[in-house]
């Protein structure tokens, strides 16, 4: 086993540019479903998941650092293979680790580092999407095991994970199901243990990962039931939270690649006797997607310090959420901008901007809508707010441990008192205003350990200018409702 890091990365750099450059086609790869098992054998000979497996059990330690870098390492050559490892990671193994009998850990996490197996999560139902607490998978005791059955949809690694943790609630004598709830692990290569899979969907990006729907009816022993600290509900939300907290790895490598495609393609493209990156908007474009590399690099550093297995995410929601949904539509636009600059070329299937269009646009929706979070992190901002009794939003940041650093920089900005009640659409904007000021307080703590001082102050100067179009944005009225009887008078050509 490479002991330093850095090698360790950068050999596992090298066999993924080899398997993607040099042995495989990766123009085909984007094309077709699934990844070649030739081509996922040659990367899981270097067994990347160890990162994510104890020491006392053959692995790396499970170091958040190691884990994160591990997923920017495969997101700057496949945004699908950083997710595979990322789901593999957050969404099975560190709960394994954390939360699964000391009597089940040592064969999994043995199949892992001998066999490459891999897990997944299921929480999603078809009825019930971000309404994980409704549910309709129930588990029943019945002696020493348990019956698990429903049907859950759109895992990633549908009918190619190995082991799957899979949330139910309990049903009572009475048929009822409980408020909280149970995590299960299955072992799909036992008999009384196999998940059908009903439907594979044809997913518009991430074509290496499949997905789909599952029918569960499955017979678990009851040492497989993950042992939470206090309540299954809190138990989610730690993994959901971790989970959240690395997505900043999986996007910084991803954001490297559009970076580094965006500044090639203008060193290169000539327009009107200029290279492309002369042009004063180009400069602003490709500065922008530096700020995104700078944000999602403070995210890293933040997560390396706060997310391990030790800690307790449960109550950690305004900084998971603030990851995941500013770094993911960093991602996105970081995307987009780099299509652009390729001009007609950005939209052929092999080219990485255009296609990570649609494979980063996936982010923004699982693991909780973007909406959704920001929405989130406002109200949950705001109940603070009322048990203070003042609804000033710099004397909020000014005495806020995630923005301790930052709000300086957003006095101007955010001198203003809100109302206690908004609407959501004003919510989403509030939370989105807080998520680029607690992202630049990540920004300042990477900062005074000696990250480049150019390119903090370039994402400084961008998210003030963000935030200062967001509270634009905050103050405008903003009461437009969808007309759903339009028709009606509405034929543009009635009236030349």
């Amino acid at each position: 086993m490479v002991e330093n890091f850095r090698e360790y990365v950068q050999e596992f750099e090298n066999v993924l540019k080899s398997v993607f450059h040099e042995r495989y086609d990766i123009d085909k790869f984007s094309k077709e479903r699934g990844i070649p098992a030739v081509a996922l054998r040659d990367i899981m000979d270097k067994t990347p998941l160890a990162v994510a497996i104890p020491e006392n059990y053959g692995g790396r330690g499970l170091k958040v650092k190691e884990c994160l870098g591990l997923l920017s390492a495969a997101s700057y050559e496949s945004l699908s293979l950083s997710l595979t490892f990322g789901i593999n990671i957050a969404l099975f193994l560190e709960p394994v680790a954390k939360y699964a009998n000391a009597e089940v850990k040592a064969d999994i996490f043995k199949r892992f580092l001998e066999k490459q197996n891999m897990g997944g999560l299921m929480i999603t139902e078809p009825a019930f999407g971000s309404n994980a607490l409704g549910m309709e998978t129930y588990n029943e005791k019945t002696g020493d095991s348990y019956l698990v059955k429903g049907t859950k949809h759109w895992q990633g690694l549908t009918g190619m994970a190995d082991y799957w943790l899979i949330a139910s609630r309990e049903k009572n004598n009475t048929g009822k199901l409980s408020r909280d709830i149970d995590f299960f692990i299955c072992d799909v290569t036992r008999p009384d243990q196999k998940i059908v899979v009903e439907e594979y969907y044809d997913n518009l990006g991430l074509y290496m990962i499949p997905y789909g729907k599952n029918r569960v009816d499955i017979q678990v022993p009851s040492q497989f039931k993950l042992e939470p600290t206090t309540s299954g509900v809190k138990m989610m939300l730690d993994i959901l939270h971790r989970s959240r907290m690395q997505f900043p790895g999986m996007a910084l490598g991803f954001i490297k690649r559009m970076l580094d495609e965006a500044i090639k393609q203008c060193n290169e493209r000539i327009v009107g006797g200029k290279k492309l990156i002369e042009l004063d908007q180009v400069q602003y474009q490709i500065s922008k997607i530096q700020c995104a590399f700078t944000v999602a690099s403070a995210m890293c550093f933040r997560s390396s310090d706060h997310s391990g297995i030790d800690k307790d995410l449960s109550n950690s929601g305004v900084e998971a959420n603030t990851m995941k949904a500013f770094v993911t539509d960093l991602m996105q636009e970081a995307a987009q901008t780099a299509t652009q600059l390729y001009g007609s070329t950005g939209f052929k299937m092999d080219n990485i901007a255009g296609r990570g269009i649609m494979d980063s646009r996936a982010f923004q929706i699982f693991e909780g809508s973007n909406e959704m979070l920001y929405t989130q992190i406002a109200e949950i901002i705001v109940k603070m707010m009322k048990r203070k009794k003042d609804f000033n939003l710099y004397n909020f940041l000014k005495d806020f441990d995630l923005t301790d650093k930052s709000h300086p920089h957003f006095k101007k900005e955010v001198a203003f008192t809100i109302a206690p009640a908004l609407k959501q659409r004003k919510m989403i904007v509030l939370g989105k205003i807080f998520s680029r000021i607690i992202s630049l307080n990540f920004v300042l703590e990477m900062g005074e350990k000696g990250f480049r001082k150019d390119l903090i102050t370039n994402c400084i100067e961008i998210l003030r200018h963000d935030v200062s179009e967001l509270v634009d944005s905050f103050h405008s009225k903003n009461t437009v409702v969808p007309i759903e009887e339009y028709r009606s008078n509405s034929q543009w050509y009635d009236f030349v």
